[in-house]
């Protein structure tokens, strides 16, 4: 079931989740909806707080090339176990901050650990887009968002937008 998503600024995006004691069947429902959700946005990754649940868990599939097949990933308490010095700068965006972009610098390469939805711990190096993406969701869980790498000007301007969208949606 495809779950509204929050817009930017709302308070429950800047809470530090909760980590998941126990994989439950409605956790992994939740999951589930979270994939079909990111996938109508459409967006290559989610995390709970942006549904409104502060639980740690995140998903994301950054296959976007056509033919391709997807790769979703679904990671219950996602942890980055260890990242690179190298550094990359990417154009991120944000399903919680519609259609607003900037660069922003995270590790090139990261190390993750985290529960799949089988209740087995998975560990996997991830780079590119992987990496950033899989850094942002994280982010998500401790209450950070991609504005927050930025200047206080331009943060400033992109939560006016959107406080303005947010009135607009209102108002509909």
């Amino acid at each position: 079931m495809i779950k509204p998503i929050l817009i930017h600024p709302d308070p429950r995006l800047k809470k530090v989740c909760d980590a998941v004691p126990d994989l439950s069947d409605d956790l992994r429902k939740l999951a589930d909806d979270m994939l079909e959700t990111m996938y109508d946005a459409p967006g290559i990754g989610l995390a709970a707080p942006q549904i409104g649940v502060t639980q740690r868990l995140i998903v994301l599939d950054c296959i976007k090339e056509e033919g391709e097949s997807p790769r979703p990933l679904i990671m219950f308490n996602p942890e980055v176990t260890a990242s690179s010095d190298e550094i990359s700068t990417y154009e991120e965006g944000c399903l919680s901050i519609p259609d607003q972009y900037a660069e922003v610098k995270r590790p090139a390469e990261v190390t993750v650990k985290w529960i799949d939805r089988g209740g087995n711990e998975q560990q996997e190096d991830f780079d590119g887009l992987w990496a950033t993406c899989v850094q942002h969701e994280i982010d998500h869980l401790n209450g950070k968002l991609f504005i927050d790498y930025l200047s206080a000007m331009k943060r400033q301007m992109i939560t006016r937008k959107m406080q303005k969208l947010k009135r607009e949606k209102a108002r509909a």
